[in-house]
């Protein structure tokens, strides 16, 4: 089966309080993005696109040799992902979406998300239980599989009441995958295209949508200097105990 991953690298991370790309901010002196893009790898995962926003060279420079497509505005995680419909049309297999900014996925991870597409599943949904879940979005699972994606700031008392959160990685049948993402809206309050409404569509038209349970640290996205930190302890951690 073929797979192609596409990675999300657009965002300038204002946060960072720098003027470097959030992707490109080293961790154990290493851009993070390479971080990610060699666990791809490891994962077996060989065609990989690189979403960047404009006038980001530099980040095309480090991802390269793998090729890069302009997000040319920032509406969001979906309309992220339709700047490589070129490399998504036409596609018979299985598409890979992962954040430039969550570095410490592990290729074991990804070939678990990848084997549970293989099982069935036309969207897989790589979901974590976190200790602090105020700020993600919850997955809503029925008794034949994940229904939808809730938002943390539109979720009932009930559902944030789930411990089950979103991660934002996911894999998506290639087949269905550019009809999917045009039919999502952006009628929200950010006026945006959220890639996690593909779920409640890929269910109305009849689709398989699963979750498989990832370890908190791999999921650790980086936006702040303290998360880039944390994120350097957790590699550091990782590297210590792959040694022993």
């Amino acid at each position: 089966m073929e797979v192609k991953a596409i990675v999300l690298g657009a965002g300038q991370g204002t946060r960072m309080h720098s003027d470097l790309p959030k992707v490109l901010h080293p961790v154990c002196g290493v851009p993070m993005i390479r971080i990610l893009l060699d666990s791809i790898r490891q994962a077996g995962i060989r065609d990989i696109t690189v979403v960047v926003g404009p006038n980001m060279d530099a980040v095309a420079a480090a991802v390269a040799p793998a090729p890069t497509v302009v997000q040319s505005e920032r509406l969001g995680t979906a309309h992220a992902v339709l700047a490589a419909r070129k490399q998504l049309a036409p596609f018979d297999g299985c598409v890979v979406i992962l954040f430039g900014d969550s570095p410490l996925i592990l290729p074991d991870t990804i070939k678990k998300m990848i084997r549970e597409y293989e099982s069935g599943a036309d969207v897989v949904v790589l979901g974590f239980i976190p200790t602090d879940a105020r700020r993600y979005g919850r997955l809503i699972m029925g008794s034949d599989g994940l229904e939808g994606i809730v938002e943390y700031k539109g979720a009932t008392d009930a559902q944030r009441a789930i411990r089950l959160c979103n991660s934002g990685f996911m894999c998506v049948n290639g087949r269905y995958i550019l009809e999917l993402l045009d039919q999502i809206k952006n009628d929200n309050a950010a006026g945006e295209y959220y890639l996690t409404d593909i779920v409640a569509l890929a269910r109305a038209r009849g689709l398989k949508c699963d979750v498989v349970i990832g370890d908190v640290d791999e999921l650790h996205g980086v936006n702040t200097p303290e998360e880039l930190d944390m994120a350097q302890e957790i590699f550091i951690r990782r590297e210590k105990q792959h040694k022993k």
